[in-house]
Protein backbone atom coordinates (compact mmCIF):
# COMPACT_ATOMS: atom_id res chain seq x y z
CA UNK A 1 0.00 0.00 0.00
CA UNK A 2 1.40 3.57 -0.94
CA UNK A 3 1.84 6.15 1.81
CA UNK A 4 2.27 9.33 0.04
CA UNK A 5 1.30 10.70 -3.29
CA UNK A 6 4.60 12.35 -4.63
CA UNK A 7 7.45 10.78 -5.73
CA UNK A 8 10.26 11.56 -3.45
CA UNK A 9 14.30 10.83 -3.94
CA UNK A 10 16.27 7.89 -2.06
CA UNK A 11 18.25 10.53 0.20
CA UNK A 12 14.66 11.91 1.68
CA UNK A 13 13.40 7.92 2.53
CA UNK A 14 16.19 7.47 4.14
CA UNK A 15 15.51 10.28 6.22
CA UNK A 16 11.92 9.75 6.61
CA UNK A 17 12.51 5.86 7.21
CA UNK A 18 13.71 7.20 10.28
CA UNK A 19 11.67 9.30 11.46
CA UNK A 20 9.96 8.00 14.77
CA UNK A 21 6.45 7.27 13.04
CA UNK A 22 8.30 4.68 10.73
CA UNK A 23 10.70 2.62 12.72
CA UNK A 24 8.20 -0.08 13.38
CA UNK A 25 7.12 -0.85 9.71
CA UNK A 26 8.79 -2.66 6.85
CA UNK A 27 9.37 -0.31 4.04
CA UNK A 28 10.74 -0.15 0.81
CA UNK A 29 10.91 3.03 -1.98
CA UNK A 30 9.73 2.08 -5.38
CA UNK A 31 10.26 4.31 -8.47
CA UNK A 32 9.25 6.99 -5.73
CA UNK A 33 6.89 5.87 -4.03
CA UNK A 34 6.60 4.31 0.11
CA UNK A 35 5.43 1.08 -0.20
CA UNK A 36 4.14 -0.26 3.78
CA UNK A 37 4.80 -3.77 3.54
CA UNK A 38 3.34 -6.31 5.75
CA UNK A 39 5.26 -7.55 8.74
CA UNK A 40 6.82 -11.13 8.09
CA UNK A 41 5.53 -14.25 9.32
CA UNK A 42 7.00 -17.07 11.60
CA UNK A 43 7.53 -19.51 8.77
CA UNK A 44 9.26 -16.43 6.92
CA UNK A 45 11.64 -16.16 9.84
CA UNK A 46 12.33 -19.61 10.43
CA UNK A 47 13.41 -20.02 6.43
CA UNK A 48 15.34 -16.97 6.64
CA UNK A 49 17.31 -17.75 9.68
CA UNK A 50 18.11 -21.01 8.36
CA UNK A 51 19.41 -19.80 4.41
CA UNK A 52 20.98 -17.12 6.41
CA UNK A 53 23.01 -19.29 9.29
CA UNK A 54 23.94 -21.63 6.30
CA UNK A 55 24.90 -18.89 3.78
CA UNK A 56 27.23 -17.07 6.42
CA UNK A 57 28.94 -20.23 7.11
CA UNK A 58 29.92 -20.66 4.12
CA UNK A 59 30.90 -17.13 3.18
CA UNK A 60 33.01 -16.58 6.00
CA UNK A 61 34.58 -20.13 5.61
CA UNK A 62 35.20 -19.20 2.14
CA UNK A 63 36.10 -15.34 3.15
CA UNK A 64 33.86 -14.61 0.15
CA UNK A 65 32.46 -11.09 1.39
CA UNK A 66 29.30 -10.29 3.26
CA UNK A 67 26.34 -11.59 4.15
CA UNK A 68 23.52 -9.44 5.70
CA UNK A 69 19.66 -10.17 6.37
CA UNK A 70 16.89 -8.07 7.95
CA UNK A 71 15.61 -6.31 4.91
CA UNK A 72 19.13 -3.93 4.75
CA UNK A 73 17.52 -1.10 1.55
CA UNK A 74 19.23 -0.96 -1.35
CA UNK A 75 19.21 1.17 -3.60
CA UNK A 76 18.78 0.07 -6.97
CA UNK A 77 17.96 2.95 -9.15
CA UNK A 78 18.74 6.41 -8.97
CA UNK A 79 16.92 8.88 -11.57
CA UNK A 80 16.33 12.44 -12.19
CA UNK A 81 12.92 11.53 -12.58
CA UNK A 82 12.97 11.12 -8.94
CA UNK A 83 11.52 7.87 -9.46
CA UNK A 84 14.14 6.60 -7.07
CA UNK A 85 14.21 2.34 -5.83
CA UNK A 86 15.26 0.89 -2.25
CA UNK A 87 14.47 -2.18 -1.83
CA UNK A 88 14.98 -4.15 1.35
CA UNK A 89 16.04 -7.56 0.76
CA UNK A 90 15.60 -10.92 3.35
CA UNK A 91 19.16 -12.19 2.75
CA UNK A 92 22.20 -10.32 0.06
CA UNK A 93 25.37 -11.33 -0.54
CA UNK A 94 27.56 -8.85 -1.66
CA UNK A 95 31.44 -10.44 -2.72
CA UNK A 96 34.52 -9.08 -1.17
CA UNK A 97 35.79 -7.30 -4.83
CA UNK A 98 33.05 -4.87 -4.18
CA UNK A 99 35.18 -3.47 -1.35
CA UNK A 100 32.46 -2.34 0.95
CA UNK A 101 34.39 -1.16 3.80
CA UNK A 102 32.76 -1.56 7.63
CA UNK A 103 28.77 -1.43 7.63
CA UNK A 104 27.39 1.86 8.41
CA UNK A 105 24.08 3.34 8.65
CA UNK A 106 23.44 4.08 5.04
CA UNK A 107 22.35 2.00 2.50
CA UNK A 108 23.62 -0.32 -0.11
CA UNK A 109 24.18 1.57 -3.26
CA UNK A 110 24.29 -0.89 -5.58
CA UNK A 111 22.88 -4.60 -6.18
CA UNK A 112 23.66 -7.66 -4.58
CA UNK A 113 25.33 -10.22 -6.06
CA UNK A 114 22.71 -12.96 -4.63
CA UNK A 115 19.56 -11.62 -3.33
CA UNK A 116 17.21 -14.19 -1.42
CA UNK A 117 13.41 -13.16 -1.30
CA UNK A 118 10.87 -15.21 0.62
CA UNK A 119 7.76 -15.35 -0.56
CA UNK A 120 4.45 -14.77 1.67
CA UNK A 121 1.27 -15.20 0.16
CA UNK A 122 0.60 -11.80 0.49
CA UNK A 123 3.14 -10.95 -2.18
CA UNK A 124 1.32 -10.41 -5.33
CA UNK A 125 3.25 -11.97 -8.93
CA UNK A 126 3.36 -8.66 -10.27
CA UNK A 127 5.66 -6.89 -7.59
CA UNK A 128 7.58 -9.99 -7.32
CA UNK A 129 8.09 -9.84 -10.88
CA UNK A 130 9.04 -6.17 -10.65
CA UNK A 131 11.50 -6.82 -7.71
CA UNK A 132 13.33 -9.41 -9.70
CA UNK A 133 13.44 -6.95 -12.84
CA UNK A 134 15.00 -4.47 -10.46
CA UNK A 135 17.66 -6.37 -8.62
CA UNK A 136 18.71 -7.49 -12.21
CA UNK A 137 19.17 -4.55 -13.65
CA UNK A 138 20.75 -3.34 -10.80
CA UNK A 139 23.36 -5.47 -11.60
CA UNK A 140 22.15 -8.90 -9.60
CA UNK A 141 23.67 -12.24 -10.76
CA UNK A 142 21.54 -14.57 -8.57
CA UNK A 143 18.00 -14.38 -7.10
CA UNK A 144 16.14 -16.99 -4.77
CA UNK A 145 12.57 -16.80 -5.10
CA UNK A 146 12.04 -19.01 -2.08
CA UNK A 147 8.05 -20.65 -1.30
CA UNK A 148 7.77 -22.41 2.08
CA UNK A 149 3.98 -23.01 0.82
CA UNK A 150 5.09 -25.05 -2.18
CA UNK A 151 8.50 -26.12 -0.89
CA UNK A 152 10.56 -24.77 -3.86
CA UNK A 153 13.08 -22.24 -4.72
CA UNK A 154 12.79 -20.28 -8.14
CA UNK A 155 16.49 -19.31 -9.14
CA UNK A 156 16.68 -16.05 -11.38
CA UNK A 157 19.61 -15.29 -13.14
CA UNK A 158 20.06 -12.64 -16.22
CA UNK A 159 19.68 -15.57 -18.41
CA UNK A 160 16.61 -16.75 -17.10
CA UNK A 161 15.38 -19.02 -14.06
CA UNK A 162 14.72 -22.81 -13.18
CA UNK A 163 12.45 -23.95 -10.55
CA UNK A 164 13.80 -26.23 -8.53
CA UNK A 165 11.62 -28.92 -5.78
CA UNK A 166 12.67 -30.38 -2.53
CA UNK A 167 14.94 -33.38 -4.08
CA UNK A 168 17.09 -30.42 -6.26
CA UNK A 169 20.14 -28.69 -5.18
CA UNK A 170 20.29 -25.29 -4.37
CA UNK A 171 23.68 -24.16 -5.66
CA UNK A 172 25.53 -20.70 -5.57
CA UNK A 173 26.83 -20.84 -9.29
CA UNK A 174 29.38 -18.60 -10.57
CA UNK A 175 28.77 -16.34 -7.52
CA UNK A 176 29.03 -18.55 -4.41
CA UNK A 177 31.13 -21.30 -6.58
CA UNK A 178 30.73 -24.50 -4.24
CA UNK A 179 27.85 -23.79 -2.48
CA UNK A 180 25.11 -26.51 -2.46
CA UNK A 181 22.08 -27.16 -0.17
CA UNK A 182 19.18 -29.48 -0.54
CA UNK A 183 16.01 -27.40 -1.25
CA UNK A 184 14.08 -29.20 1.57
CA UNK A 185 17.39 -28.36 4.09
CA UNK A 186 15.59 -24.57 3.79
CA UNK A 187 12.05 -25.51 5.43
CA UNK A 188 11.29 -27.25 8.49
CA UNK A 189 10.48 -30.67 8.49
Amino acid sequence: MAIQEHLISADRFLELADAPEYQDRVLELVEGVIIDMPKPKRIHGVVVAELTFRLTAYVKENNLGEVASGDPGFVLERNSYGRDTVRGLDIAFQSKSKELGLPDFSWYEMGPDLAVEVISPSNKAGDIHLKVMQLLNAGARLIWLVYPESRTVVAHTPDGAITLHENDALSGGDVLPGFELRVSDIFPS
